[in-house]
């Protein structure tokens, strides 16, 4: 019987450390977001965005998922570009739970979007493309001290309310960590479409 105890004590042991070591020692960073988390978070506005057609789009219709929110003006440089991939990329990365977020770029201005960049967004899974004025924007949501609103990425929840904010060139892993863990925490209360 000893003899059996202490095998069950060598073979429980690594167990019982690993616990200590996550509930109680707790390593830095452990559990810690990468983006900046919104308290409290903020609510869509109460206005109309326009489509690309110029029909108004109610903001408190794209409710009900969860959102990955670019800001920018209709003339996309380099950087805007990567954000806008990186929209695409996140989404594809969650797996089966893509169904339950949306990608939304709020242009800022008037401007045209260049063709073969709208048939890109327009493409399957498309990308909501709004047209927001950049004050209503900025109103909204805010960028890290000493950056431009169109440098973040920004997560908006399936309530309506911008609850995250990603860093400029934020490392795509990280992002989806974080995307991966709100998903979970709300599996019981969210499901895919609207």
């Amino acid at each position: 019987r000893l003899r059996m105890l202490l095998l069950f004590l060598v073979c429980a042991a690594p167990v019982v450390a690993s616990y200590f070591m996550y509930f109680v020692v707790r390593p830095d960073g452990a559990g810690a977001a990468y983006g900046t988390i919104i308290d409290p978070p903020r609510d869509l506005p109460l206005a109309d965005a326009l489509d690309m057609d110029g029909k108004p789009v109610p903001l408190a219709s794209l409710r009900r998922q969860w959102l990955l929110v670019a800001v920018g003006p209709s003339r996309c440089d380099e950087a805007c570009e990567r954000r806008l991939y990186l929209q695409r990329q996140l989404r594809e990365m969650l797996g089966r739970e893509r169904e339950r977020v949306d990608k939304v770029w709020l242009i800022t201005d008037d401007a045209v979007v260049a063709q073969p960049l709208r048939r890109a967004l327009e493409a399957t899974p498309a990308m909501h493309l709004l047209r927001l004025p950049a004050a209503q924007a900025s109103a909204w949501l805010v960028p890290a001290p000493g950056q431009r609103i169109e440098e973040h990425l920004y997560i908006v929840d399936p309530m309506g309310r911008w609850m995250m904010r990603m860093p400029s060139d934020a490392q795509p892993g990280r992002v989806k960590r974080d995307l991966d863990r709100l998903l979970r925490a709300s599996a019981s209360w969210d499901t895919a479409g609207r």
